[in-house]
């Protein structure tokens, strides 16, 4: 269990002691904290609750070479099993990849907050441990969406585009992320809603629509339920509501407000909807979690005259250290966590 800490403890303690951003952010320690996170996610060994399913996916590319037709599963991920199948990089090269994805996105969202320390923490016991280390599909498409959002609020549209194009090449359920690129304050809202159609269209036609009824029938008319569902969806509920509570604030200090609304209406909505399909909502409710990294990384700023940002700092860290904790000691999963195994000290 000790690993799981010490991967919290790295982004927690910084972030007690640095406080606001630093005019000048030097890249050598997130560079050390990333290489070791890509280690620790990549090199795992049987573990996360989907090891034996992901194991099943690599042994089934074993045979097939890279120009072979793809006619199942997700693009992106299927090439990645064939590529490691033909430089012998096993289910741990794999890994490795996915790990680099997600890491390398999550650095660069964080970096671009007011606390970055801060926001690293926070992603730590839900989105590296639980999802990176187990929903490996996903983490890259979340990686992908990290970095797609760090442009978007920097008013960059194609990039946004192309890296939400790359999320849906590792999970369809990506495309949903899609029409976030209108919302932003600067003119051609046209143009955009224009592209975002197309390309929305196309995305959804090449990956989504050949298992459209496969996708409804398990996730809403079989009722597939997901264990912890609604406690994933209130902890997005949490940041969008302070979000809405300080957006006369929020909008007047940071760049296309607009995005992290309609993200935040979207978390909102995500508790009303769990009830009809938890597994589907759980799903697209992953997207929203960056949610949780903006708004607790901006929160002590925001409410800084009500409360001294090192008294919220510290309250957010022993908040998500509590987090942990219940995961790490009562969650009905948390067996396929424990204990860490790497496959570099078997």
């Amino acid at each position: 269990m000790w690993p799981y800490w010490l991967m919290y403890l790295l982004p927690a303690v910084p972030a007690l002691v640095t406080g606001r951003r630093p005019l000048r952010l030097s890249w050598m320690p997130w560079l050390a904290l990333g290489a070791l996170f890509v280690l620790l996610i990549g090199f795992r060994h049987h573990v996360g609750g989907d090891w034996g399913t992901y194991l099943i996916h690599y042994q089934r590319e074993i045979g097939s070479s890279l120009t072979d037709a793809i006619t199942t599963g997700d693009p992106g991920y299927v090439l990645l099993n064939r590529l490691m199948v033909q430089l012998d990089g096993d289910i741990y090269g794999v890994n490795l990849v996915c790990g680099l994805i997600f890491i390398s996105g999550l650095i660069v969202f964080c970096r671009a907050q007011s606390r970055p320390w801060l926001g690293f923490a926070v992603a730590v016991p839900y989105l590296v441990i639980v999802v990176a280390m187990g929903y490996t599909r996903q983490s890259v498409a979340l990686g992908f969406i990290f970095w797609a959002l760090t442009y978007l609020e920097r008013g960059r549209f194609l990039p946004y585009v192309l890296f939400i194009v790359a999320a849906t090449l590792f999970h369809k359920t990506a495309i949903i992320m899609i029409p976030l690129g209108i919302f932003l304050y600067s003119k051609g809202w046209l143009l955009r809603i224009i592209a975002v159609g197309l390309i929305g269209y196309g995305l959804w036609d090449a990956f989504v629509a050949p298992e459209q009824e496969k996708l409804w029938d398990t996730y809403v008319e079989q009722q597939m339920q997901s264990e912890g569902a609604r406690i994933r969806v209130m902890m997005n509920f949490v940041p969008a509501v302070f979000l809405l509570l300080n957006w006369k604030q929020w909008k007047r200090f940071y760049p296309n407000a607009l995005l992290w609304f309609w993200m935040a209406l979207g978390a909102i909505a995500s508790v009303f909807l769990v009830g009809f399909a938890s597994t589907a909502v759980d799903r697209i409710a992953l997207y929203l979690t960056p949610l949780q990294v903006v708004v607790f990384s901006r929160l002590p700023f925001l409410a800084r005259k009500k409360i001294r940002q090192e008294t919220m700092t510290l309250g957010l860290v022993l908040g998500y250290a509590l987090v942990l904790y219940v995961w790490l000691n009562h969650a009905t999963h948390a067996v396929f966590w424990l204990p860490y195994r790497n496959i570099l000290f078997e």
